[in-house]
């Protein structure tokens, strides 16, 4: 059975966002009693605590330090605004729409927290010395994991289900905006070094591929953010099924294209990371050329595959207005 979507916003009173069919009370106190009240708390409790070990230590040198110090206190910012939102009952006061925010939210907040509990321990904890910094940074991490499964959970726990009448940011092509957006930022750090592309069109081309393809997605999703999906010349559907083939094409040219350039040595490539001499210096915050070039050639393939089931899934969609 195909997911309705709505183009407009409607504010209810009582919904079955928590996925365990309790209604959500708007505008009490009640709402943290709620399974989908309590598992926010767990979001803001878990956040909190590991940007505090972390910040009372001051464990956070270097880029990827600073990023998970970024994804924590942003996640407990947003979080924080959510609860007071839905504690005041001030749903339609808020400039977004509150049928897609929330889940939007959590999405990138389960892929910040995962990439912060990945990339904090490995890039970071693992060469601090034995003593109070790397207890604190390992329970950060720790934290950070559970914030990881929180925001997943509300994820799983309020995306539409098939007959549901629904926001578009809570169907599997919304959702999937989400990742294809989440992954193209996470390209644009492995690409930041112009280097790396420059010195060949074909290269050139797939950055403009990411470029295109995130500016596309990020504009689907702003626009159901700000429920001004009607201000486009066409229609939103037909918007959406043209982004999802057009990126999909695209993509395919840069799955070909990327690793003929950067790993074929008839392109000047290199087949091999013991060719690549900046892979020869040990630094605890430095990534090579290679592996920041298979980085990128395995997202490409990865956001690939996002945007082809995005477009499967999209033709199963009814949109209608409410």
């Amino acid at each position: 059975m195909p997911v309705t979507v709505t183009r407009t916003t409607v504010t209810t009173t009582m919904s079955s966002s928590s996925g365990l069919g309790s209604p959500t009370i708007v505008g009490s106190p009640r709402v943290l009693t709620q399974p989908l009240g309590l598992l926010r708390l767990l979001q803001l409790v878990s956040t909190c605590v590991a940007f505090s070990l972390v910040a009372s230590v001051g464990a956070w040198t270097g880029p990827m330090g600073n990023w998970s110090m970024f994804t924590w206190c942003f996640c407990f910012s947003v979080t924080l605004i959510i609860l007071i939102v839905e504690l005041g009952g001030l749903q339609v006061r808020f400039p977004l729409s509150w049928r897609n925010f929330p889940i939007t939210y959590a999405c990138y907040a389960a892929l910040f927290c995962l990439s912060s509990s990945i990339i904090y321990p490995t890039t970071y904890v693992q060469f601090l010395s034995h003593g109070r910094s790397r207890d604190h940074a390992i329970a950060a991490t720790a934290f950070s994991c559970i914030a990881c499964i929180a925001y997943a959970t509300e994820v799983a726990w309020t995306r539409a289900r098939p007959g549901e009448i629904t926001g578009y940011m809570a169907t599997v092509p919304g959702l999937l905006k989400v990742l294809e957006t989440f992954v193209a930022c996470v390209i644009f750090a492995f690409i930041s070094d112009p280097g790396l592309y420059q010195h060949q069109s074909a290269l050139e081309w797939c950055v403009a591929v990411y470029s295109i393809c995130f500016i596309l997605a990020a504009v689907a999703i702003l626009l159901n953010l700000g429920d001004c999906t009607n201000v486009l010349p066409i229609a939103f559907p037909t918007f959406l099924s043209g982004l999802a083939l057009i990126s999909v094409i695209f993509y395919a040219t840069a799955l070909v294209l990327w690793p003929l350039y950067q790993f074929d040595q008839r392109h000047g490539g290199e087949p091999r990371r013991h060719m690549d001499v900046s892979c020869g210096r040990s630094h605890t915050y430095y990534v090579c050329s290679w592996d920041r070039r298979l980085a990128v050639a395995i997202l490409t393939g990865i956001n690939l595959l996002a945007y082809l089931a995005d477009l499967v899934y999209s033709a199963r969609l009814v949109f209608v207005r409410v």
